[in-house]
């Protein structure tokens, strides 16, 4: 599983000089590619955009280029006809204008287009596709090993989540028998202070059976383990997809769209938690649904920068 985020660069020299590649990229929820190119290297764009759209999902990607003409030896650049040429021409022009200024060695080299490599932009697509090849493995790596380090940290904190869960399950008849309990005795207290003669209409049996009712239907209501169960499944689906992610990372049929695909099933959590909190009737579930609430934020913030 791939971050979002990383860097890569590499250089590529012949004969006509060097060329350097930098590619760096960010989250994003579309493939984004910018390119920042001379013009001597503007033919290079459309297949270093094939390269890059082969190779990443989705981020924003920002592809920067710059080249070095090689310096050509200049013994055998100038020969003597070029140079009694040039010499005849500043001697014909000082005739008529004896204060003009001797060329120099730039003039000269200007002149005759010495030291200049050749200046059609094809010959420079090469250079560009060996760097940028080298440059994009180099940043698949940096994204490579920024992907482990967010998946181990949301393995974690998926963990923290399994566990909280667990442990509330674990405790949910004793907080489900107390708050009953106590539903129970509210009501007694309430109908005692409402009706202070009521026994003498209505039989203790009855009042019994009413309260128990009412008591049950609290606890209905109150019943989040379906919600529990949910959030379970939602969490170990997430540890296999990581897990699966992990093991078939060069596999583009498991990794495409994986960031989507957690997202996705953080949007499922987060809502569960909220149910579970909307349903809290005791200090314990409403201290676990924050937390499950907060973790579950921790992870989406993380997953923003998986590929």
């Amino acid at each position: 599983m791939n971050s979002m985020t990383g860097f890569g660069s590499a250089q590529a020299t012949n004969e006509l000089g060097s060329v350097s590649i930098e590619i760096r990229s960010v989250n994003s929820r579309y493939l984004d590619l910018q390119f920042r190119l001379p013009d001597e290297l503007r033919l290079a764009e459309m297949p270093l955009r094939q390269l890059l759209a082969n190779t990443i999902i989705r981020g924003k990607v920002e592809i920067r280029g710059s080249y070095t003409r090689a310096q050509k030896d200049l013994t055998h650049a100038l020969p003597e006809s070029v140079l009694a040429q040039i010499d005849a021409t500043y001697q014909h022009i000082k005739a008529r204008l004896p204060d003009v200024a001797a060329p120099t060695f730039a003039d000269v080299l200007s002149f005759s287009d010495a030291g200049k490599a050749p200046s059609d932009p094809q010959q420079w697509v090469e250079l560009c596709m060996q760097a940028g090849k080298q440059a994009v493995e180099k940043l698949i790596e940096t994204r490579q090993r920024e992907g482990q380090r967010l998946v181990a940290v949301i393995a974690e904190q998926a963990r923290e989540l399994l566990d909280a869960v667990q442990g509330l399950k674990s405790g949910l008849p004793e907080i489900m028998a107390a708050q009953s309990e106590k539903l129970a005795m509210r009501l007694r207290e309430a109908f005692d202070q409402a009706c202070p003669n009521g026994l003498t209409q209505i039989s203790g049996a009855e009042i019994s059976e009413r309260l128990a009712a009412q008591a049950g239907l609290f606890s209905l209501r109150a019943d989040v383990a379906e919600e529990l169960d949910r959030l379970t499944l939602h969490t170990t689906e997430l540890q296999e997809t990581i897990r699966a992610a992990g093991e078939n990372h060069d596999q583009a049929g498991v990794k495409k769209g994986i960031g989507k695909r957690l997202d996705f099933l953080f949007q499922e959590m987060n809502r569960e938690a909220n149910t579970l909190g909307s349903k809290a009737v005791h200090i314990e579930l409403t201290r676990t649904a924050i937390d499950l609430k907060l973790l579950i934020e921790q992870m989406r913030e993380q997953i923003q920068n998986i590929e």
